[in-house]
């Protein structure tokens, strides 16, 4: 499950009805959130134990929802990962494919969109930012 982020992130997560509609399960799917969208899994409960990364704009609302944010484009602890940033859902992206296919089918999928005369820069960037965090092989 992904969570993107969006100009009515505040009112959904403000909605209790809409949360206790998600069935958000970290033991059982991979879960990313980038920008606002972190607000979901912070309300959720699912960053409780774990700091996260989020845009500049969001940071001071998912720190009041009593959750430390990095100053970092991508974190993940276990099956939860949060980005900050839209250029950092490119590492979302690349961690849950080198979750589910390796790591060389994660370099291969950055290669593809990567800027010609960027590539090798931009794959090595990436991978830099997700590997710390692949320890936890399946999801």
């Amino acid at each position: 499950m992904i969570v993107g982020s969006g100009i009515k992130t505040r009112e959904i997560v403000g909605d209790p009805q809409t949360l206790s509609a998600l069935r958000l399960d970290p033991e059982r799917q991979l879960i990313g959130a980038q920008c606002s969208g972190t607000l979901v899994p912070a309300q959720l409960g699912l960053l409780d134990t774990v700091p996260a990364c989020t845009d500049l704009t969001t940071e001071p609302w998912v720190r009041e929802a009593g959750v430390d944010v990095l100053d970092q484009p991508f974190f993940a602890a276990g099956n939860v990962a949060t980005a900050g940033g839209c250029l950092a859902s490119q590492y979302l992206a690349a961690w849950i494919i080198a979750r589910f296919e390796g790591e060389a089918a994660a370099r291969s999928a950055l290669h593809d969109v990567a800027p010609v005369g960027e590539k090798e820069e931009y794959v090595d960037r990436a991978m830099r930012n997700i590997t710390p965090y692949l320890q936890t092989v399946g999801a």
